[in-house]
């Protein structure tokens, strides 16, 4: 295994980079185990340039073995992976050159600051527009003349996150980054992440913060076990394609059990709680009212939602800060 302790590091510019349409990552069938424990099974993940694609699962199924093996810091055992259309193993010094990284558990030099640690990232990577780095020191309200030593973790991950937001990197791995931060500060990484798309680069953003994937993510992979359990934008995502209905009816709400297009149905007398899909909508809203309704609601499921579908009554452990 490689060894890295803070990576950030930006795009080199020339003249053979050329706009394709490839896509910034593309896994297939990628496994990788250490001893008898399986931590990816046949894992596929796809990342379309130009997006923010979340990275979704529970403590140990298997995110940051990925991002690891993304990163050139470990092989995989089978399959593949292509990062900014290199191999991240045997290319790893050309595909640094194009992205960043922020870990969620972030290690810095304890005897100098933290703007002599952005610094010294910069000179690696060529150097970084200094107007940037004032500007996003001042967003994340972190004073650079402090010893390292003495930063809390939301600081630290400060540093990390201004190293890497300040780059010109094409491509930009996170592994639960906001990690420490305080909320207005989430809200300032999102407003990062916003402006980062804008521009045309590319996030692959692992987080257990379910609301702020859903704020920010064009897609989305689940990922359970090692394996991919569900994938796709957030409006292809098949239950969210789906309505939630809580009704309160006149009628048994049980009957509602016979008519065509309602599932998962939940009932306590005449309360009833069901999914729908968008094609069933219309003809099971008829039906229900002919029931007699006395109060109804209907919604769209979360992320939230989806992610527990995949995971509730699995035995999996539930999201938390740390990662996997």
């Amino acid at each position: 295994m490689r060894d890295l302790r803070l990576s950030s590091t930006a795009r080199v510019r020339s003249d053979d980079q050329t706009m394709t349409h490839e896509p910034a990552i593309a896994v297939a069938q990628m496994s990788k185990s250490f001893g008898s424990t399986v931590a990816l099974d046949a894992l596929d993940l796809t990342v379309q340039p130009g997006t923010v694609h979340g990275f979704l699962g529970p403590n140990g199924a298997g995110k940051t073995t990925t991002i690891r093996i993304l990163l050139g810091l470990m092989r995989a055992d089978a399959g593949t992976a292509r990062v900014l259309g290199r191999d991240p193993w045997a290319d790893a010094v050309a595909v640094h050159r194009r992205l960043a990284y922020v870990p969620g558990e972030v290690t810095l030099w304890p005897g100098i600051t933290g703007g002599e640690t952005i610094d010294l990232l910069a000179k690696l990577r060529g150097g970084i527009d200094p107007r940037r780095r004032a500007e996003l020191l001042t967003r994340f309200e972190l004073d650079p003349a402090v010893k390292a030593r003495a930063y809390s973790k939301g600081n630290r991950q400060k540093v990390a996150l201004i190293a890497a937001l300040a780059s010109d990197a094409e491509l930009f791995l996170f592994d639960e980054p906001t990690a420490g931060l305080d909320p207005l500060k989430e809200m300032e990484f999102q407003h990062c992440v916003r402006e980062l798309v804008a521009e045309g680069r590319t996030v692959l953003l692992s987080s257990h913060q379910l609301a702020e994937v859903e704020a920010l993510c064009d897609a989305v992979t689940i990922v359970r076990r090692g394996r991919t359990v569900e994938t796709g934008t957030l409006a292809e995502l098949k239950h969210l394609r789906s309505t939630s209905v809580d009704v309160e009816t006149v009628r048994p709400a049980a009957e509602l059990a016979d008519v065509r297009g309602v599932r998962d149905l939940v009932t306590a007398g005449t309360r009833a709680r069901f999914e729908v899909d968008t094609a069933d909508l219309e003809h099971v809203l008829r039906a229900v009212v002919e029931f007699g309704i006395v109060d109804m609601t209907t919604s769209k499921p979360t992320l939230e939602d989806i992610f527990l579908r995949h995971y509730a009554g699995a035995g999996d452990r539930t999201p938390t800060a740390a990662t996997s």
